[in-house]
């Protein structure tokens, strides 16, 4: 029978999911040939990583095993608190207690392309997912603080089905019902939180890519409306653009 190519066995190996990879390599193991004994030593460091990811993913689970007698656990987190320009944006998600998605994490530790990857497998197995905006006007005249927490209410009354309990990045929500857990750096601690980081950032980033368009001197495809040298240099040359916060930038 014919020796198949390494080319082959690589081409297989990159197929074959994370899971079964210690199945795969162990067909190879006994072929002496320097590329497959490097390819076997390569596939078993990603099965090896992919260990580390589901431990790391089963420590985000700590609150949701916490709250398991409850049916419907929701992740709060908001997008958009800093900026001088654009919306903040609140994610409330409700995800599968079963489910384990590789590499969710704080929106913020995550690179542009793996986020939008992650978006949209949130929003294809999540059980409900829901957004609310704070737009500029609502900054300006009930503060960002208030504006947050309108947003975040909106995000939960969004939802459709009503969840049991909510788990809020480092906040409690006035005016609602819902049994709330606050968790310091929850987007880092919580599975659920963490989905609901991830959908507000790209929620919001492709608002201000959009915004981009409408005002492309401000960099807004870049800076996302955070106050970098060259947004605040911008404002200085052509004054405020309807979306920019006049509360955030009364000193510039």
């Amino acid at each position: 029978m014919k020796e198949r190519s390494i080319a082959d066995i690589r081409n297989k190996l990159k197929d074959t999911p994370l899971e079964y990879l210690p199945q795969e390599t162990r067909k190879y193991s006994k072929d002496q040939r320097i590329g497959i004994q490097k390819l076997i030593e390569q596939y078993n460091g990603y099965y090896n990583k992919y260990l580390d990811e589901l431990k790391r993913l089963d420590e985000m689970l700590v609150y949701e095993r916490k709250h398991a007698d409850r049916d419907y656990i929701c992740g709060i987190d908001e997008a958009g608190r800093g900026p001088l320009a654009g919306p903040v944006v609140s994610a409330a998600v409700i995800l599968p207690k079963d489910l384990r998605i590789l590499y969710v994490n704080d929106s913020k530790k995550v690179n542009e392309n793996k986020r939008e990857q992650l978006y949209d497998e949130i929003m294809e197995k999540a059980i409900s997912v829901s957004v609310g905006i704070g737009c500029v006007e609502d900054i300006d005249t009930i503060n960002i603080l208030k504006a947050t927490y309108q947003s975040m209410r909106k995000a939960v009354d969004g939802l459709s089905i009503q969840p049991d309990v909510l788990l809020v990045d480092a906040v409690t929500i006035p005016m609602i019902e819902i049994e709330q857990e606050p968790i310091i750096k929850g987007d880092a601690k919580s599975l659920s939180i963490a989905a609901a980081s991830i959908i507000a950032k790209v929620t919001r980033d492709r608002m201000m890519r959009n915004y981009h368009d409408l005002y492309p001197e401000y960099g807004f495809d870049k800076n996302k409306g955070y106050g970098t040298k060259d947004h605040i240099d911008a404002i200085r040359s052509y004054g405020l653009c309807p979306i920019h916060r006049k509360t955030f930038t009364v000193q510039l």
